[in-house]
């Protein structure tokens, strides 16, 4: 199989999609392939502000590879890694492992298997193709430019997740959700007991995307802390195709964490300090490959996010054996003790510019009672438990807040365990 792994009370779920909801996006009218527009004049001010930023987060590599997606790969000391640059971090000693990882409950195998192969199998980074590695005691980071920093609103909004109003200015209404932008269809959990950590397979498309400002993601969230307050602790790993990001349509596996509700905490990837990446094979941002086609082959991706019970830090793996890295307990608040609650699932952001619903695709771009092969899917669900073991989820509450457009159906099966298929074209004539 091609797999790469990726990671309440509904009451408190529905505030929390409204407040993501709420994340501002910059409205920009333009194709849905002109993704390196021209911009506006830019000042010699703003030009040495991005500069000196990009030199902070851009470290001096030992090596670099040019990828043939366009990227250019920097193989970076792991000691000089941007994560090290954190004020709450000056004296952190970097855990070369997990002490322990989860354990895994033995699953008997149905004869009525679904194919599909993981992504994980072979070169399944782009960057990976000419067969180069970063080199022993380096990590790869994937560089920043001038273009990726102007096609953010702003040097603040750069590679974070933004929101447009104040707190106590936005509405907690469950009927507004979906009404600033963000669409979802997901699955979360709903139980009163701690969780370490959590688990999914994840199917891997190419949806297209509208507008530059638009993005469409699959991905899982370990949540902590308050829905309707500044204090909302998250980590969030899967992949994104996200133009006004990364300049381009192509899927691409990516991390983000706040601890503070998305206000100033935080980023996507290694754009800010805070993850500390481990592995010399894998570039977070990076375009995944190859891709699942419609009625034809299939590959998914396996993310599992935990938290290691001697040190306490996150710890990030794709497939079964394949350590990424770690979020360092030092940098939360809530999650530094236990996560309250998981998603997992997909969303879009849709800014109506051409005056109706986006086009802008969630998953494969087909709604989930189309099934194995034309709809996209998250199997496997495990969450992980006080004893650092995992758990298949039982029973999981789904929830899209415009069905007509994105929707969301699960169930469960003695080789997939608990499952579901999701997605959606967007704008069609049930959707406007």
């Amino acid at each position: 199989m091609l797999v790469i792994v990726l990671a309440s009370n509904r009451s408190l779920l529905l505030i929390f999609l409204v407040f993501v909801s709420l994340l501002s996006i910059k409205v920009t009218h333009v194709s849905a392939v002109n993704y390196t527009k021209t911009h506006r004049q830019v000042s010699t001010l703003r030009v040495e502000r991005i500069r000196n930023h990009l030199n902070n987060i851009n470290k001096p590599p030992v090596f670099t590879i040019q990828s043939p997606d366009g990227d250019v790969i920097d193989c970076v000391p792991k000691r000089k890694q941007p994560a090290l640059d954190h004020p709450l971090l000056k004296h952190h000693k970097i855990q070369k492992a997990p002490r322990t990882i989860p354990k895994m409950v033995r699953k008997e195998r149905s004869d009525d298997v679904k194919e599909a192969a993981s992504v994980l199998e072979g070169a399944w980074q782009m960057w990976h193709v000419n067969g180069t590695r970063c080199p022993k005691g380096t990590v790869p980071i994937r560089r920043n430019t001038m273009d990726d920093v102007l096609r953010a609103k702003s040097l603040f909004d750069f590679g974070k997740k933004r929101r447009s109003i104040h707190l106590d200015q936005r509405t907690e209404k469950p009927d507004a959700l979906g009404t600033s932008g963000h669409e979802h269809a997901i699955a979360y959990t709903e139980t009163s007991s701690e969780i370490y950590g959590a688990k999914a397979t994840i199917n891997v498309w190419d949806p297209k995307i509208e507008q530059v400002n638009e993005f469409s993601l699959s991905q899982i969230w370990i949540l902590s802390g308050s829905f309707v307050g500044p204090d909302l602790n998250s980590i969030e790993a899967g992949w994104q195709v996200s133009p006004e990001l990364y300049g381009d349509n192509r899927p691409r596996l990516f991390t983000y964490w706040t601890s503070d509700s998305y206000q100033a905490t935080g980023c996507y990837n290694l754009l800010c300090s805070g993850f500390i990446q481990t592995n010399n094979k894998i570039a977070i941002g990076a375009a995944i490959s190859p891709l699942s086609t419609f009625n034809g082959n299939q590959f998914d991706i396996t993310i599992l996010i935990w938290k290691d019970p001697k040190l306490g830090n996150w710890w990030m793996g794709l497939g079964d054996k394949t350590l990424v890295g770690y979020w360092p307990a030092e940098l939360f608040t809530h999650l530094a003790d236990h996560a309250t609650t998981v998603e997992w699932g997909g969303e879009v952001v849709n800014t109506r510019a051409s005056g109706r619903h986006t086009t802008t695709q969630m998953g494969s771009g087909h709604f989930p009672d189309e099934g194995f092969g034309k709809a996209s899917y998250f199997r496997n669900l495990e969450i992980v438990d006080s004893d650092n073991s995992l758990v298949p989820v039982q029973d999981v509450k789904i929830l899209a807040e415009n069905t007509e457009c994105y929707d969301i159906k699960s169930s469960s099966s003695n080789e997939w365990g608990t499952y579901f298929y999701y997605g959606g074209p967007g704008f069609n004539p049930r959707c406007a």
